[in-house]
């Protein structure tokens, strides 16, 4: 009977091969189990705790040579930025020993050499680098832009060349404001979010008279925008008016537009323009870093200020409104302010007023470059 049932391949109930596939499976059970829990604890390992909104964001570590990793971590040691350890977000330039760095790094590194009145040289290998010395690698800012990065909102992987677009338009995560906002509705949340919101919006039934006050402040901030524009529509409109091409090259150093230094122990760098001849008078602009702080270059936050002056003598009052606008071949952003400054011979100068520029990134360009084209306007005021 046992010699049966083992030929057809079924074990007895209690027979000692019976007991064995019984411990098999049970052994296979427990198997199942431990690597379902040692995956459960690497995945509790690997989310941790809940990032902190408000931390920056950390940078990543090198991988250290002879580690093995993953393709896009060996690739990121390789094509990062010397000087911050990141990733470039945009253009690449690269030294004569073909060491990188990111726009934002290569512009401050000389813009800082240009207030510490040295050359400026590569953090890696201390060879000198300049504009013309250093050149954009477009290879590397090709390979950047297909590596993998994660979306922000969604935490899905994209190719960095595509991720902006995804998070502009397409991730279904993205923060999004509701469409009564204009009427005060201050809502934010995920785009998938959106039409349940605004069917159940609560701004569209308030009261006209509620509504009149949310329109009234937005009255208000375009007025003020409106009241700029017009200022410089009705300056064009005056009889004399006087204006500069490519007028303030304060960083030329071969022919007159140079820098200069103060005769104090420290010296604190300074910008001025030739004279230049403007409704018949002579006039200077005079330019200056954070004010003439004694060291601007340990300070992350730059800004420039400017002086206008008058060095013709006058025979009675010359009232002027003036402004700075970016030249014609400059990036920088310049927001348009109109200044106003009754010219005198005992009142030749006006105070340092802020040169309207957006941030310390675009104060950085401005130190950098070789020429800076400002193109100045000076409109007479008609007594």
């Amino acid at each position: 009977m046992s010699s049966l049932e083992e030929r057809d391949g079924v074990a007895a109930p209690g027979s000692s091969s019976a007991g064995m596939g019984v411990g098999a499976v049970g052994a296979a059970v427990e198997a199942v189990a431990g690597v379902a829990a040692m995956q459960e604890e690497v995945g509790i390992r690997r989310e941790g705790p809940e990032p902190d909104p408000d931390e920056p964001p950390k940078k990543r570590v090198r991988v250290p040579d002879g580690e093995s990793g993953k393709l896009e971590e060996r690739l990121y040691s390789v094509l990062c930025c010397t000087v911050c350890i990141d990733l470039p977000k945009a253009s690449v330039y690269q030294c004569s020993n073909g060491h990188l760095m990111c726009a934002g790094c290569f512009i401050h590194l000389l813009a800082d050499s240009r207030l510490k009145e040295e050359q400026a040289t590569c953090p890696n290998c201390r060879c000198e680098i300049s504009k013309n010395l250093c050149c954009r690698n477009l290879a590397v800012e090709k390979a950047v832009s297909e590596l993998p990065t994660e979306c922000a909102y969604c935490t899905k992987q994209f190719p960095r060349s595509s991720l902006e677009r995804h998070q502009k338009e397409d991730c279904q995560d993205r923060v999004t404001q509701c469409k009564y906002k204009r009427i005060g509705c201050p809502w934010k949340g995920p785009f998938q979010e959106l039409p349940a919101h605004e069917s159940e919006c609560s701004h569209p039934t308030k009261t006209g008279t509620e509504l009149m006050g949310i329109l009234g402040d937005m009255d208000q901030s375009h007025r003020r925008d409106m009241q700029l524009y017009n200022s410089i529509f009705g300056l064009l409109c005056y009889e004399k008016i006087g204006f500069t091409d490519k007028l303030v090259a304060l960083l030329h150093p071969e022919v007159q537009f140079r820098p200069y230094r103060t005769d104090d122990f420290i010296t604190r760098l300074y910008y001025e323009t030739p004279r230049f001849t403007v409704l018949n008078q002579t006039w200077v602009l005079k330019a200056r870093v954070n004010d003439s702080e004694r060291n601007p270059n340990l300070s992350c936050k730059r800004t420039l200020s400017f002086q206008l002056i008058l060095k013709s003598k006058v025979n009675s009052a010359l009232e002027c409104s003036f402004l700075l606008l970016k030249g014609p071949y400059d990036d920088v952003r310049i927001k348009p302010v109109i200044h106003h400054h009754s010219f005198c011979n005992d009142a030749n100068e006006t105070e340092y007023v802020p040169l309207p520029i957006s941030d310390s990134v675009e104060c950085n360009k401005l130190l950098a470059a070789k020429n800076i084209n400002l193109r100045l306007f000076i409109f007479q005021v008609q007594k």
